[in-house]
């Protein structure tokens, strides 16, 4: 890997410090965190240009085992945490317009959905209770905890059939996958919860359940946030914390599921008997390769290879010719998943070529 590309991955550390110097100065300053990360970035993307370089046999286990990378993704959870709680000493201590409120917040939710989810993602796929504890940490500040059951155990299992409420299909918009995708997730991290203790011989409301103990760790770091602000103002109970935290976190668990939305959409697996479908191969993931999105989302975008393998680092994800290609990076699809018109112009005419090439090499 050259050094280049080894340093690209501290572009994400640049979100925080522009979010740090818009509350420095208010008011619509606060847009240069959407500006740059739905415009300027996908700029630097058709500028910049595509990484389709994979790492060389002889090197593969040296990058997978290089602890630098390591340690960006597991200095990220801490910064996130010190991010959070910053955001509500500002938010307590220094007066907000109505706009300036709302604005911070979308800011802030960008940075913890947009990165930080994404780098809990990649804590949470680890086998190291440290780096699965620090992926819970960043999930608690987004108030999406029950995320860590359903993407490991029910998302990984699933994905590209009609059982996984994060797939989404041909035709469907985002807005209606919203709720599908929300509400259907709650409900498999429940089941797959329900699930796991009746093996044990335990009932579903057992104090080992973890959805409930994810729900009372959120509820109670929302609380210390408020009581945090409390202690600020002197006793003055700050109500405006709790509505800053769950906007915050509204928009950080949005992106997660636009970006879901995109990923696998319209990408179906094969169901080879009733309720059995074929192996997860690289095919039921859309790919991406654009160097400067890739950098700051640790590799996401090559998602078909995280789902191949979903124990490997993001440094040393490959790129698959073979698995479909989005048009752009993740950022501007992202735009683009929200007016739906113009998302199935752009993209079912490249599934249906895509699938229409499979079935005839295959």
């Amino acid at each position: 890997m050259t050094l280049t590309k080894r340093f690209s991955f501290l572009l994400c550390y640049v979100l925080p410090l522009l979010v740090v110097f818009s509350e420095q100065f208010g008011g619509v300053t606060y847009l240069i965190v959407p500006i740059t990360v739905f415009i300027i970035l996908p700029l630097l993307d058709l500028f910049v240009g595509k990484d389709d370089s994979n790492p060389s046999d002889t090197n593969f286990l040296n990058l997978q085992n290089d602890s630098f990378f390591r340690y960006l993704t597991q200095i990220w959870a801490y910064l996130q945490l010190i991010f959070v709680i910053w955001s509500v000493y500002r938010i307590v201590l220094f007066p907000h317009s109505i706009m300036e409120f709302v604005l911070f917040a979308i800011a802030v939710g960008i940075v913890t959905g947009g990165i930080g989810i994404t780098v809990g993602h990649e804590l949470g796929h680890k086998n190291t209770r440290y780096e699965q504890f620090l992926s819970k940490m960043i999930y608690m500040t987004v108030s999406y905890m029950h995320f860590y059951i359903e993407h490991n155990r029910g998302h990984h299992t699933n994905v590209s059939t009609p059982n996984d409420p994060a797939s989404s299909k041909k035709n469907q918009s985002f807005y209606q996958f919203y709720p599908q995708t929300v509400v259907g997730a709650l409900e498999s991290a429940w089941e797959l919860e329900k699930k796991r203790l009746s093996k044990l011989g335990l009932g579903v409301f057992h104090y080992r359940n973890e959805m409930i103990w994810y729900l009372v760790i959120t509820i109670l770091f929302l609380f210390c946030m408020v009581m945090f602000g409390t202690i600020l103002l002197g006793g003055e109970i700050p109500f405006e914390v709790l509505g800053f935290l769950l906007l915050q976190s509204f928009v950080a668990f949005s992106l997660l599921e636009m970006t879901n939305y995109i990923e696998h959409y319209g990408l179906k697996r094969k169901e080879v008997s009733i309720g059995k479908f074929e192996k997860v191969l690289p095919v039921h993931s859309w790919n991406q390769n654009y160097f400067v999105s890739n950098a700051l989302l640790f590799q996401l975008q090559r998602h078909s290879d995280h789902h191949a393998n979903a124990g490997r680092r993001y440094q040393a994800l490959r790129h698959y010719e073979e698995a479909p290609q989005l048009p752009f990076g993740y950022e501007l699809m992202i735009l683009i998943a929200l007016v739906p018109p113009l998302w199935f112009s752009m993209m079912n005419p490249i599934l249906e070529s895509w699938e229409k090439n499979q079935n005839t090499t295959s």
